[in-house]
């Protein structure tokens, strides 16, 4: 005799979603339509925002920069006590024995130490691209559809409101100190729009340098053995007269040489036309020369 088949149900062979109990209108989706159904008509609607354009985009990257000196205000510790601090030793160390005075040197070096100061603070374009791409922030944005070098550029507009910063702190500690420019405050201005438009070109080197190199201590050693010489050796301490031969022909092809002229005769008063129109040629060259390095390593990093 056969054993009589079971014929109940048991809990394994029914289908969950039978004896689901349904959710209220709108739980899951507007007027009860599944939360996919719901994420898929977003998705897929035909009225998307525009592509944002190359100068948006680099706006929104130079925002970016911002934001990150607003979280990390200690970033501005080199745009603010750096040059106070470069001006006051250099004017006190220097200026009886090699002007007389104070009020006499200062006359000389303020526009050449701004131009130190901010040259010198244009390698953490660099540092900044390097760390971006050590913690994997450029594999985000080489996914985002927009102008492919609208992050370096943002990069290079936050820092050229660093470039500012650094030129008002070393003129309100000059004029402090009695520096009085004669070129009035056109001239002073002219002086610092120039100085912060070749210091935009200029970082382009370090942003190169920031994709090349392997980390951010790479970077800062290159750019300084770079700047030292550049800074440094030219006239912005002492005028290129007082100096060997063999050493003037360096400081006299020197580019910071050229840009130190540039503003120091904007500012008083004086500039030499030959020096602004070389400072704007060698800013382009800069842009054209490097922007395109960088772009290219970072089309290929």
């Amino acid at each position: 005799m056969s054993a009589p088949t079971d014929t109940r149900e048991t809990s394994d062979t029914r289908d969950p979603r039978a004896t689901a109990a349904p959710g209220p209108a709108g739980a899951n989706g507007a007027e009860g339509t599944p939360a996919t159904d719901r994420l898929r008509e977003l998705l897929l609607t035909e009225e998307r925002p525009p592509r944002p354009g190359p100068f948006s985009a680099s706006l929104a990257f130079g925002w970016r920069a911002m934001l990150k000196i607003k979280h990390v205000p200690e970033q501005l510790i080199d745009v603010t006590a750096f040059p106070i601090m470069m001006t006051l030793m250099f004017t006190y160390l220097f200026g009886g024995a090699l002007a007389g005075s104070t009020s006499e040197y200062i006359q000389f070096l303020l526009p050449g130490i701004m131009a130190m100061s901010v040259v010198m603070t244009t390698m953490y374009t660099g540092v900044a691209v390097n760390n971006d791409i050590a913690k994997g922030v450029f594999d985000r944005f080489r996914t985002i559809a927009i102008w492919r070098p609208a992050p370096m550029v943002g990069y290079l507009l936050g820092d050229a409101f660093r470039y500012t910063a650094a030129s008002v702190v070393i003129l309100v500690v000059g004029l402090i100190l009695g520096f009085r420019p004669g070129g009035g405050p056109i001239g002073v201005i002219a002086g610092i729009a120039l100085l912060v438009g070749f210091s935009f070109a200029f970082s382009w080197v370090w942003t190169m340098f920031g994709l090349m190199l392997r980390s951010e201590k790479s970077v800062m050693g290159v750019s300084m053995m770079v700047l030292f010489p550049l800074t440094f050796l030219s006239n912005i301490l002492v005028e290129p007269e007082t100096m060997p031969g063999w050493l003037q022909s360096f400081v006299n092809v020197n580019p910071v040489t050229h840009l130190v002229e540039a503003v120091r005769g904007l500012m008083h008063g004086e500039a030499a036309m030959g020096d602004v129109t070389w400072v704007f040629i060698a800013s382009a060259a800069l842009i054209a020369v490097f922007g395109s390095l960088t772009m290219r390593l970072y089309n290929r990093k």
